[in-house]
């Protein structure tokens, strides 16, 4: 919950990763409350009190992914509607002359979406998700020390990552109001 909440306010992206990351991990545990609490809340030695908020923070992640049927698989619809911000925001991005320097580090990943989605077999999701979906595949593969994957995952972080890095400021900037997209239009 603490990582969760400062996550979401510095980075947006690590704050999506991390969320799916917990999601997978709750599921690991089988949305057992004894797991949870033995698993992540005692090992983190905060208070008792603490510790009683931040169980019920896991569990109602839990009844989350259970009321919106992604107990086996599948990602929460909070997350799904960050990434579609995001997208909203790389689609302005992309035409925004404030979105230069984010059109540039997109250029090089372009080219290789396509093969991305066939690799992931995401046909149907938008550019940012599969950028996402991509990332958290390149986490995973590392978590598990898959050498055969190595160069893919190398490539991954260094096509993707540049992107969302930049896409997650720019966002925040927004969110904060240290920019303003329209600038110029206003003038």
């Amino acid at each position: 919950m603490y990582i969760a909440q400062s996550k979401r306010k510095e980075n947006i992206a690590e704050y999506i990763l991390y969320l799916w990351q917990l999601e997978d991990l709750l599921r690991a545990l089988q949305f057992s409350p004894e797991a949870i609490y033995s698993q992540l809340v005692k090992p983190r030695g905060v208070k008792p009190d603490q510790e009683q908020e931040l169980l019920i923070w896991y569990m109602d992640l839990v009844n989350l992914l259970r009321e919106e049927g992604k107990d086996r698989q599948g990602h929460l619809e909070h997350t799904h509607h960050l990434i579609n911000d995001l997208q909203n925001l790389h689609n302005q991005l992309m035409v925004l002359s404030t979105g230069a320097h984010y059109r540039t580090l997109f250029s090089r990943l372009a080219p290789e979406l396509p093969h991305l989605r066939e690799i992931l077999g995401k046909h149907e999701v938008n550019d940012i998700e599969l950028c996402f979906r991509a990332l958290y595949a390149a986490m995973l593969y590392r978590i598990k020390g898959d050498q055969e994957k190595k160069s893919a995952i190398e490539d991954v972080i260094t096509l993707v990552s540049p992107v969302i890095a930049e896409l997650a400021k720019i966002y925040r900037q927004v969110e904060r109001g240290e920019i303003d997209l329209f600038e110029e239009k206003k003038q």
